[in-house]
């Protein structure tokens, strides 16, 4: 230790070649002296990266044996970082200072200073929360706000309140808010003054008119920089699409033009960090990867495109946008300070000076446009480890929505309860160190071989797409897509081969892979095999697309539709396993696998719904049933089944319900029992009577109708039901008898018998004329207490009187209907004193 305290003291006093971050690591060593917390603020070039972590090392806190994990957001940055501090100490990255990324490791027994990934801390926290042999944590480019960096720093900060007050957090950062900072780490700032070599900033006259434009406004420029100043370029693009474009109008310049990515080999990213040995210029076409953590050697030049590209979450349509955006005033700090690392530099900015005081002052943080289903279930999983209800400290609040979807897929997948607490399940794909869907795929297989197939699937969808479109030259056209079957991708990794295959990107999938068949503790030899499909769909269940209507058109079980072009053969399957989506106007699919509706996986039918369905044909009448599995929206299975007469009932109870006038055999009989008995409840004061009223019939039919309906498994069979009879039976048989008495269907005169509709407002009997011969005045209804109105017809059933009292229609109206009645029908006969006059003899039929 002493001989590396040694090398560390010459390196942090060495004179000449100064680098500025030297000036306050006194300073940050007293506040972390004096606290566990601190944070420092340097400009880009300040050498914070490299001189900070080493001058941790020799501190009485860090001791013999202590370790010290810094954080970078890329694995670029992280390999960078560990290979130059271990330069400066005269050894190689994994002796003093080492790294782990995803896919590459260089680490040791002896490793004092590891730098890691942030997603890769992230696993180890969730598996050693303890921290055991670490005495600080260092968060470099804190400001860039990733998901994973924020919820380590909130692990972090935990656990040193509940079990590790010993244990030192930094965060490190050029243009980060220091204000929040400070108080969430409850920390000193250190700040670093002066740039280690000015930049001279220009800015464009005025922005461009479109971000389609960039990769020949940046190859452009690129030209007129080589003409007027010296050293190598760095321009910063949003994307590879747009650095493969700007590549091709730069294919004449005199210089060397390299891409930067994070899509690269190792081997192609280390020879940007290198300088060419003849000193031929380059033009370096990079990604936002070399905005922050990383030198590249030779730079002198920045032409900033002004734009990124990241990633936007819709909760309510569970999907990822790529968008491109502007970006912030502190990112635009960031890469202009790549031009001043190593001598004064010039920066060019493709937008007008005041658009750039119009920026966001920092990047919109990744907590708050997210997909956060691995957020969510690793806060549930250090909770649980943590033995309570422990409160975690954020930046910015996530949002409401996204946990919200988050843990409704994370229930759909069975990593949580329906309560939100980790299930074995749950634990099990936590422990794979992937997205949530990834690994619920890999539980999710039946034997050894199927484990290898989705060890490949979750590589793959980790990668990007080896057959993704490539971008067009200069005529700027959409570049073709290459066709969604992910089995093409699988032959691929398998060893196949396609004219169009990104063999980098094969190369790190194939590497994915192997780490996950070792998580799964499969033999390396194990040869993937089984129905990718069914290992879909058990990641995927909201988005399984199942065919409909317009060829190429699927509809998606989370909800929502999506669309395959006509041209791939895929679209010819009914129903489809998911993978990847792309939104543009609408949802486009673009890696999925046929899925067989007989080979759903276990895991999935866990999930899904099964239940008979009952309808009604809507040509037959008769009513059907139908078993149906369900996943969200769409139907997997359906087959017939035998209709069961309670099905059957509820659903003709149903039908009686919303249809009671035309589904049931209202005769007219059964509609006189229904006035009746209103008039009973209504005027008579039997409101205790059950109501028999349409809308009170429809709201019980479950109580008055289904006793009715065994062995009825039809609407005409419905129909043919005695309504009057079942509606009768509602009443106690004492009721039944005073409502005969008290409101008989007819009225029994010396001229024959008068029936009574009862459905008018009062009550009517209409007759002809003559039935009513012989009566001296009306009969009454229930004593009196119901009124009664007699309609006196002609011979012809045409109404000539209405009237409620007859002897006095007999005394005061019945002249003038005699006079006229006389003269229309004189065979009849028109007594002029009715009341007492003998009604007609009925005519005998011949």
């Amino acid at each position: 230790m002493s001989d590396l305290s040694s090398i560390i003291a010459i390196l942090l006093n060495a004179p000449g070649d100064d680098l500025p971050v030297r000036a306050c690591l006194p300073a940050l060593l007293t506040a972390l002296e004096a606290g566990p917390n601190a944070v420092l603020v340097a400009p880009p070039g300040a050498g914070k990266t490299t001189l900070a972590p080493l001058a941790l090392l020799p501190t009485g806190w860090c001791g013999e044996g202590g370790r010290i994990i810094m954080l970078e957001p890329r694995r670029l940055a992280a390999r960078a970082a560990a290979q130059r501090m271990a330069s400066l100490l005269g050894e190689r990255a994994g002796e003093t200072v080492g790294f782990r990324t995803r896919l590459e490791s260089a680490v040791s027994d002896a490793t004092r200073i590891e730098v890691v990934t942030e997603g890769l801390f992230l696993r180890r926290l969730l598996s050693d929360p303890t921290l055991d042999d670490v005495v600080c944590v260092i968060f470099d480019e804190i400001h860039e706000r990733s998901l994973d960096a924020d919820l380590a720093l909130a692990f972090c900060l935990d656990l040193q309140q509940t079990l590790r007050p010993d244990l030192r957090l930094l965060a490190m950062s050029a243009t980060a808010d220091t204000t929040t900072l400070r108080e969430l780490m409850h920390a000193p700032v250190v700040e670093s003054e002066g740039r280690q070599f000015p930049v001279d900033i220009r800015h464009a006259k005025r922005d461009l008119p479109s971000a389609r434009d960039l990769p020949m406004e940046a190859a452009r420029a690129v030209r007129e920089m080589l003409a007027e100043h010296e050293g190598d370029i760095l321009v910063f693009l949003p994307g590879t699409g747009e650095i493969r474009r700007a590549m091709t109008a730069l294919q004449d310049i005199p210089a060397l033009v390299l891409p930067l990515h994070g899509e690269l080999p190792p081997a192609e990213q280390a020879r940007v960090l290198t300088p060419e040995p003849d000193g031929h210029r380059r033009v370096i076409l990079s990604t936002s990867i070399a905005e922050t953590s990383l030198t590249v050697p030779g730079v002198r030049i920045v032409i900033d495109g002004g734009f990124r590209r990241a990633p936007r979450f819709d909760p309510g349509a569970g999907l990822a946008r790529l968008e491109t955006m502007r970006i912030s005033r502190a990112a635009a700090t960031q890469r202009s300070g790549r031009a001043g690392r190593e001598a004064p530099g010039f920066s060019l900015r493709l937008w007008a000076e005041a658009t750039g005081r119009g920026l966001a002052q920092h990047d919109r943080p990744e907590i708050l446009d997210a997909d956060l289903s691995d957020f969510v279930l690793a806060t549930s999983l250090w909770r649980e480890m943590m033995g309570g209800e422990t409160t975690l400290r954020f930046p910015d609040t996530p949002p409401a929505g996204g946990i919200a979807a988050a843990r409704e897929l994370l229930v759909q997948l069975g990593a949580l309860d329906v309560e939100g607490h980790p299930t074995p399940l749950g634990r099990r794909m936590a422990a794979l160190g992937t997205h949530p869907r990834l690994a619920a795929m890999m539980v999710a297989a039946r034997d050894e071989s199927e484990a290898a197939l989705a060890a490949d699937l979750a590589a793959l969808l980790e990668e990007r797409d080896p057959l993704r479109p490539r971008a067009g030259g200069r005529s700027g056209g959409p570049p073709p897509v290459p066709p969604a079957d992910i089995a093409l991708r699988l032959d691929l990794i398998a060893g196949g081969d396609h004219p169009d295959a990104d063999r980098g990107a094969l190369a790190r999938i194939r590497q994915a892979a192997g780490q996950f068949r070792r998580r799964l503790r499969l033999r390396s030899a194990t040869v993937a095999a089984g129905d990718a499909g069914a290992l879909l769909a058990a990641g995927f269940p909201d988005r399984i697309a199942q065919a409909r209507g317009e060829p190429g058109s699927y509809r998606l079980a989370g909800g929502g539709s999506a669309r395959i072009s006509k041209a791939d053969r895929l679209g010819e399957s009914k129903l489809l396993a998911v993978a990847s989506l792309f939104l543009r106007k609408s949802a486009e699919i673009r890696l999925a696998a046929p899925l067989d509706p007989n080979n759903l996986p276990q895991a999935l039918l866990d999930r899904a719904t099964e239940q008979v369905e009952t309808a009604l044909d809507p040509v037959s009448g008769s009513i059907i049933a139908r078993r149906r599995v369900r996943v969200g929206a769409l139907v997997l299975r359906d087959r017939t089944e035998t209709v069961r007469c309670e099905d059957a009932t509820d659903l003709l109870v149903a039908q009686a319900a919303a249809s009671l006038g035309t589904v049931m055999n209202w005769t007219e009989a059964a509609r006189q029992f229904q006035a009746r008995a209103g008039i009973v409840r209504a005027t008579l004061g039997r409101a205790d009577l059950p109501d028999l009223s349409d809308e009170a019939l429809a709201g019980s039919a479950s109580q008055w109708l289904a006793p009715w309906l065994g062995g009825v498994t039809t609407l005409a069979a419905l129909k043919e039901l005695d309504l009057l009879a079942i509606l009768r039976a509602q009443l106690p048989h004492a009721d039944l008898v005073a409502l005969d008495r008290d409101l008989p269907t007819e009225l029994t005169l010396k001229g024959g018998r008068v029936k009574v509709d009862y459905t008018e407002p009062v009550p009517v009997a209409a007759a002809r004329a003559q039935v009513f011969y012989g009566t001296t005045e009306s009969p009454r209804l229930a004593g009196g207490r119901v009124p009664l109105r007699l309609a006196l017809l002609s011979p012809a059933g045409r109404p000539q009187a209405l009237t409620a009292d007859l002897a006095s229609f007999w005394t005061n109206g019945w002249l003038d209907m005699r006079r006229d009645m006389r003269g229309r029908y004189p065979r009849h006969d028109w007594p002029e004193n009715p009341a007492v006059a003998a009604p007609p003899e009925p005519r005998k039929k011949h």
